[in-house]
C-alpha cells in the first residue's frame, strides 16, 4: 500500500512522508503534526453493517476527532484544521426536516434525531463534529474549517473494491441492497470535487465554518439506472 502511495508522490509535485500513527492512541500524531501550518482530519470510520455501533464507529469517530484536534493545540505550528464531516452530522432522517425551518437544510442545523440504535454512523459524526468545535472553541490557536460532504461518488486514483461507495454500487446490482429500490432522494458530490473544497478549505483566507458540499440531488432509482449502460439488467 505504501509503495503505491509512493508511486503516486514520484508522478506528482512535492513530496510525501509516512508516519505511523492511530485514531484512538493519544499523542501519536505528534511527530507526523510537527512543523505543519494545516492539519487535514478526514479519517473516521464508515460502514453499513456494524455489530457494535458504539466501538466500531462512535469511539473511534469521537477519539480520533479529540485525540488530533487536541494535538494540534499541542502544535505551535498549526494554524488551521480541515475537519471532514458529513451531511450526516446536519440530518438523520425526515424527522430533522420536520424540525427545520422552511424545510431546507444549512450550515446552522445539526442531526436532532440519530442515536446508537438509529442511524449510528450519523450519530458518530454528529458527536465528532460538535467535540471539534468545542476543542475549536476552548483555544485561539487555529481556525477550524468544517467540509460536510453528501454522499460522496466517483472514481479513485485506484480501484478498491473495499469502499462503501463500491459496496453500495454493488449492492444495487446484485440485489442485496437491504432497502431495495426506494424513490428515496439524497445528495451527491463527486469525490473530485470534494477533494478541491478540502484544499479551498485549508487555504483561502475566507473559508470559515461549516461547509455543505453537495453537487446535485438523486434517488436510489436514479443510481441503479445510471449502472445499467456499463452492467446490464
Amino acid at each position: 500500500r505504501l509503495a503505491y502511495l509512493q508511486s503516486l508522490a514520484d508522478a506528482s509535485p512535492g513530496s510525501i512522508r509516512f508516519f505511523s500513527a492511530d485514531l484512538e492512541d493519544e499523542g501519536s500524531f505528534a511527530e507526523a503534526m510537527a512543523g505543519c501550518a494545516v492539519v487535514f482530519h478526514t479519517a473516521s470510520p464508515f460502514a453499513m453493517t456494524v455489530a457494535d455501533p458504539q466501538k466500531q464507529l462512535v469511539d473511534p469517530a469521537l477519539n480520533g476527532t479529540r485525540n488530533v484536534l487536541t494535538q494540534a493545540s499541542a502544535t505551535p505550528s498549526v494554524r488551521r484544521v480541515v475537519l471532514t464531516s458529513s451531511c450526516a452530522a446536519i440530518y438523520g432522517d425526515n424527522a430533522d426536516l420536520a424540525d427545520t425551518p422552511n424545510g431546507v437544510f444549512t450550515e446552522e442545523v445539526w442531526n436532532t434525531s440519530s442515536g446508537l440504535q438509529h442511524n449510528p454512523y450519523s450519530y458518530s459524526k454528529t458527536l465528532a463534529e460538535k467535540e471539534a468545535w468545542r476543542l475549536h472553541d476552548a483555544q485561539d490557536q487555529w481556525k477550524l474549517v468544517v467540509v460536510n460532504p453528501a454522499m460522496v461518488m466517483g472514481p479513485g486514483v485506484k480501484i478498491h473494491e473495499t469502499s462503501e461507495s463500491f459496496e453500495i454500487c454493488k449492492q444495487l446490482g446484485d440485489g442485496t441492497f437491504g432497502m431495495g429500490a426506494p424513490d428515496l432522494g439524497l445528495g451527491v458530490v463527486d469525490v473530485r470535487d470534494l477533494a478541491e473544497a478540502h484544499l479551498r478549505a485549508a487555504f483561502l483566507d475566507e473559508a470559515n465554518g461549516r461547509n455543505i458540499i453537495v453537487g446535485h440531488d438523486t434517488s436510489i432509482p436514479g443510481m441503479a439506472a445510471a449502472l445499467v449502460p456499463r452492467f446490464g439488467d
